[in-house]
């Protein structure tokens, strides 16, 4: 699952560390927490692996925490994305969740693919 294009809200340096993402955006990704997540810097290409713990349903919240906030400023656009590992079987039933957001980082689209871009 990914959720992408998200914009950071904010970085607090002094928690313990993690992620902190509004619970709506989480539930459309079917993220979970404590569940770990690897963060791709769009701005910067820095590029991280974390947790995530619960922020406010609909505050929009993309904060990153402890010395994840290193990696990032407010404002960069990142991907949130989960992985998970299946056998061949369960692998060809699942059905990845891929959320795109606006630029207030609410819920634009929640797809079940991705398309590779056809380059000419």
């Amino acid at each position: 699952a990914k959720v992408h294009r998200i914009s950071v809200t904010m970085c607090d340096l002094e928690y313990e560390g993690s992620l902190t993402l509004d619970t709506e955006l989480m539930q459309a990704a079917d993220m979970i927490p404590y569940e770990r997540v690897e963060v791709y810097d769009i701005t910067n290409g820095n590029r991280f692996a974390t947790y995530l713990i619960e922020g406010e349903a609909g505050s929009g919240e993309c904060c990153l925490n402890g010395a994840a906030a290193h990696m990032v400023d407010i404002g960069d656009k990142v991907i949130i994305t989960s992985y998970i590992t299946l056998d061949d079987e369960a692998a060809s039933e699942h059905i990845p969740r891929v959320v795109l957001v606006d630029d207030s980082n609410r819920i634009k689209q929640v797809k079940d693919s991705e398309l590779a871009r056809v380059r000419n």
